[in-house]
């Protein structure tokens, strides 16, 4: 694969809802563009995109796939991401260094969940696009009415550029109403043809000119003098209004049958941004202290400077780093630094990646994507760039985890194995997190949802031979009292040589703050150099309460009298006899029990807010606010229970029909109720 000038390249990420069909699509780009003798596809097993072994398993895209291909002189690197919501992070990192988007619409189902998501990302990214109604030969009867599906859920700037052949079996092709061409399906491929005589494209084509002549005023002057465009004002008038967002084109197709793929390819190059288009031509960085903003201009010339949006963990290949270069070149041998590490590394071989498959590369120029393989130090999100000029640019952004659950190993054999693959499997997915509670002593992983973390369990199996299995994690509960007592702690002990001795008398009392210590102690009854022995004794027994062992907050504990030996008295002594008080205060305490409290933001349509809060009275919580959110949508701010939205990301998807999602925090704790309280201790006794 020859190294093409950044006029030549399209950076296109395919997104949408899960089967409109993206990798077939990606197919039919390989085979129209002779990257491939024939077409792949997911259910063969034969799909360049889905390479992964636990792809082919389950049949669907887990994670984003680079396919450069080169077509016609010209070179397109596509991204094909995955449709389900569970692994929008892929969809994040895509984004994060593409030009431009193929929204990729499944023409029998319509507008889905995953197609409005994935336009709300490109909304929020500002990213220009091209929408493909693809499957026009299975069930597309009406196209009317899914045009007008689309224009109500996205906006007028929504543009069909064609007027289809015949519907559902009977679909032959379409009529460009841009080049007014006829393109027709001949049971191989596509070829020209004249446009059918029953087919009048003057509405169609007068409302795309208007929307040519709203980009540029000399054009709508021209428009309303009823002068006629050239062609090159046409085409310029698209690619300005496309790049802005004022226009996005509706083509369609069937990648199947790769109807509508040589269309595509013309308007990806003719329409969508080079890399020297985007973000006027600079990429803004900063010092590697991230004090001074840095510069650079998106051009071969610059001092090399590239971002790592993916990481692929291989257990044969290793590790190999996937990244965009922004700025300079790349060339194999050469010496870079991590920038926001501040490590230098020798680059090795640099390549293309095709799916799974290496193509070895001399150099990778600025607007182009590569890989590097054996970069141990090196993560997604990192900064690559020269050693000499050193830039850090902003991280890619992830989506939070929602779900959350233990992990332990079946085996006890798997055990140490356990955490350094889950660590390896983190750095090839940022939006999936791991955590150790040492409070429960549970190993905690963090994900998008239930499919997403059920993906990484088979994951660990297949790449690392470690079984494991899932289960709620335990809520870290606390323990407090509602009275004041006083109780006396005194150790003495006795063993032929020097003894033990330390007595503290100590009043407990309930606090705003976790834990305050107070020194009361007059006439050097309990000498100062033990004092601080006395206040470690309690923190140390404060971590386990009477009730159900949980640590105990929200507890004052003043030292006001004690006695002491002249002999026997140490720091060791008056620790156990500061342990034995807290006990005896505890045993003698009204003692309650206080379950953790997260404030919620879930964001929803309008339509099932109604339902949420309903189900939020359920789980005992509070509703504390509501505002409106652009897309119909409302934001509802929730206190409740962390014991009850263990799960919440499943039910969630399941009461708003995948349309809802939210974000939560630890807030603070509060009393739990007493017959709560009690099923809590008996279950901790077992």
């Amino acid at each position: 694969m020859i190294s093409y000038d950044m006029s030549e390249i399209r950076n296109i990420t395919l997104l949408g809802h899960r089967g409109s069909g993206k990798s077939s699509l990606v197919e039919a780009m390989l085979y129209i563009s002779n990257t491939t003798p024939k077409m792949g596809s997911v259910d063969s097993q034969t799909s360049v995109s889905d390479f992964d072994k636990e792809e082919m398993k389950q049949g669907f895209s887990i994670n984003t796939s680079i396919i450069p291909l080169e077509y016609l002189g010209h070179k397109y690197n596509i991204l094909d991401t995955p449709g389900y919501s569970d692994f929008s992070g892929e969809v994040s990192s895509a984004l994060a260094v593409s030009g431009g988007a193929v929204l990729v619409v499944n023409g029998a189902a319509g507008v889905e969940i995953g197609t409005e998501r994935a336009w709300r990302m490109l909304e929020e990214e500002g990213i220009p696009r091209i929408i493909f109604i693809n499957k026009m030969n299975k069930g597309v009867h009406n196209y009317e009415k899914l045009l007008y599906e689309m224009k109500e859920k996205f906006g007028k700037k929504v543009a069909p550029f064609c007027i289809p052949i015949g519907f559902e079996e009977d679909f032959k092709g379409f009529v460009n109403v841009v080049d007014l061409k006829g393109r027709i399906y001949n049971g191989e491929t596509c070829v020209d043809a004249d446009i059918p005589e029953d087919i009048d494209v003057t509405e169609v084509r007068n409302l795309l000119l208007e929307a040519i002549a709203e980009t540029d005023e000399k054009l709508l002057e021209k428009y309303f003098a009823g002068e006629d465009f050239t062609d090159e004002e046409i085409r310029t008038g698209l690619h300005n209004g496309v790049i802005s967002g004022e226009i996005v084109p509706v083509i369609i197709g069937s990648a199947s049958n790769a109807i509508g793929v040589h269309t595509l390819f013309e308007m990806l190059y003719n329409y969508l941004p080079t890399p020297q288009e985007m973000n006027g031509g600079v990429k803004i960085g900063y010092s590697l202290d991230g004090e001074k903003r840095v510069e650079r201009k998106v051009n071969e010339k610059e001092f090399f400077s590239a971002v790592i949006f993916k990481t692929i963990v291989d257990p044969y290949m290793g590790k190999i780093s996937l990244f965009k270069v922004n700025s300079g070149v790349l060339k194999k041998d050469d010496e870079i630094l991590i920038g926001n590490k501040n490590i230098k590394v020798k680059v090795g071989a640099v390549s293309f990646f095709r799916g799974g498959k290496q193509i070895l590369a001399e150099e990778v120029k600025a607007g182009d994507i590569g890989a590097i393989t054996k970069l141990p130090d090196a993560q997604t999100g990192d900064t690559l760039c020269d050693k000499e000029n050193p830039v850090v640019y902003k991280v890619i952004s992830f989506p939070k985890p929602c779900l959350y659950m233990s992990i332990i190993p079946k085996e006890k054999a798997d055990d140490d194995k356990l955490s350094g693959s889950l660590q390896r499997l983190s750095d090839e997915d940022p939006s999936f997190s791991i955590d150790r509670n040492f409070e429960t002593k549970e190993l905690i992983i963090g994900g998008q949802g239930e499919k997403h973390l059920n993906i990484i369990l088979n994951k660990l199996e297949n790449k690392f031979g470690v079984n494991a299995i899932l289960k709620e994690p335990e809520v870290s509960y606390r323990e407090t009292i509602k009275n004041s007592v006083e109780a006396q702690g005194r150790h003495k002990k006795q063993s032929g040589g020097a003894g033990q001795f330390g007595e503290v008398f100590i009043k407990f009392e309930p606090c705003v703050e976790e834990f305050s210590f107070l020194d009361n102690i007059h006439g050097g009854v309990v000498p100062r150099t033990y004092i601080p022995a006395v206040e470690k004794g309690l923190v140390e027994a404060k971590s386990k309460g009477k009730l159900a062992g949980y640590p105990v907050i929200n507890v004052k504990a003043t030292l006001y009298d004690g006695s002491y030996h002249p002999v026997d008295s140490n720091e060791l002594s008056f620790k156990q006899a500061a342990i034995l008080a807290f006990r005896k205060g505890m045993e003698e305490a009204r003692c309650v029990l206080l379950e953790p409290i997260v404030k919620m933001q879930i964001i929803a349509p309008d339509e099932y807010i109604g339902d949420i809060m309903g189900d939020m009275n359920k789980r005992r919580g509070r509703i504390l606010g509501m505002e409106p959110m652009a897309y119909s949508e409302q934001l509802l701010t929730v206190e409740v229970p962390e014991s009850e939205i263990l799960k919440y990301a499943i039910d969630l998807k399941s009461l708003t029909q995948g349309r809802g999602r939210f974000e939560y925090r630890f807030l603070k704790y509060e009393e739990l109720q007493d017959n709560l309280a009690q099923k809590v201790i008996e279950a901790r006794k077992r």
